[in-house]
């Protein structure tokens, strides 16, 4: 009986290798794709601003042409203007779309006769400061006081630094004075006094209007911290008068708490010759640390890059020429 053998035709030997070709197209496409992603990542914006320009130039003036001669359709164009689709100019940005934060201003926060925009010392700490030196008067509701990003105020009761219709310090205004002193004495933050007054009509032998009342407080409270010993270059004079109130003036309660004095505290500080010494003394000891540095890492380079040819004899006779440091 014969016996036939099975043999394996070239054809099937030759199809067993085919999925390379497969796998080979795939990982063209792959490669193609993501050089596509890289490009239009790397996409420069002025370039295609440039572009989106000139192709608007174009068109618009084609259109015009075609306007002249009687021939095309007149509507908008097809490419948009380079115009930002975000209202941040006005308003910021939120993590919720539909709340706006206030509108912003130009110039906005900024200070008077603010040269040098130095930061003074941390708004957070004289906070705390603030609230253990002036604790009774904080429980009491005779004072307040709030931070945001750029102020420190220390929202001070007419009640508790004048008598009605008077600019006179009391007593009790000398005591509170004298503690905010001791706060803001070791610091150079820069000091706006500001003044209020609530809407009722004021016309006596001293005050002919409630502007002239918010001045006079104001002053009484800046001479006041002057004479304690606060540099004057520091600080400065706000009179808002029944312009700005905080409270509803149709009530006793809203009057009472527009009639106040406001120390403001800013995040900036003057820029004193002091400042300027320890600077200096800082940005000297920094040069002198770093030059040790660039003195270490240049011995350590020129140790590394010794090339210095060296000859070892070898056990059996022979020699090796090497440049190795440590090659026996």
């Amino acid at each position: 009986m014969k016996r036939y053998r099975r043999t394996i035709s070239g054809s099937e030997s030759n199809n067993l290798d085919r999925w390379l070709i497969s796998y080979a197209d795939y990982m063209t496409l792959m490669f193609a794709f993501f050089v596509v992603l890289y490009s239009l990542a790397m996409t420069n914006e002025n370039e295609f601003e440039i572009l989106s320009d000139s192709l608007e130039q174009v068109f618009d003036k084609s259109a015009n042409q075609y306007e002249q001669d009687g021939q095309g359709v007149k509507g908008e164009g097809l490419l948009t203007k380079n115009a930002v689709d975000t209202e941040f100019i006005l308003y910021g940005n939120s993590l919720r779309d539909e709340e706006k934060g206030p509108e912003l201003v130009d110039g906005f926060g900024d200070l008077t006769n603010l040269k040098q925009k130095l930061l003074g010392s941390p708004l957070d700490s004289l906070e705390q400061d603030l609230k253990t030196a002036l604790f009774e008067e904080l429980e009491t509701g005779q004072a307040k006081l709030e931070l945001n990003q750029d102020w420190l105020t220390i929202e001070l009761n007419s009640g508790l630094l004048f008598g009605s219709g008077s600019a006179v310090s009391t007593q009790a205004a000398k005591q509170v004075v004298r503690r905010i002193y001791d706060i803001l004495n070791g610091v150079d933050n820069y000091i706006r006094v500001r003044g209020y007054t609530d809407d009722q009509p004021i016309n006596n032998e001293i005050f002919s209007s409630n502007w002239q009342l918010s001045v006079s407080r104001a002053t009484q409270m800046l001479i006041a911290l002057e004479k304690e010993g606060i540099n004057p270059a520091r600080m400065a004079i706000e009179g808002y008068g029944q312009y700005s109130p905080f409270a509803n003036n149709s009530t006793k309660v809203g009057r009472a708490e527009n009639r106040k004095v406001v120390i403001a505290l800013s995040k900036f500080g003057l820029f004193s010759e002091k400042k300027l010494v320890n600077l200096e003394d800082n940005l000297s000891q920094k040069n002198k640390e770093l030059e040790i540095k660039l003195q270490e890492v240049e011995n350590k380079a020129i140790k590394q890059d010794d090339k210095t040819i060296k000859i070892i004899k070898l056990p059996d006779g022979g020699i090796r020429i090497t440049t190795r440091e440590n090659e026996q």
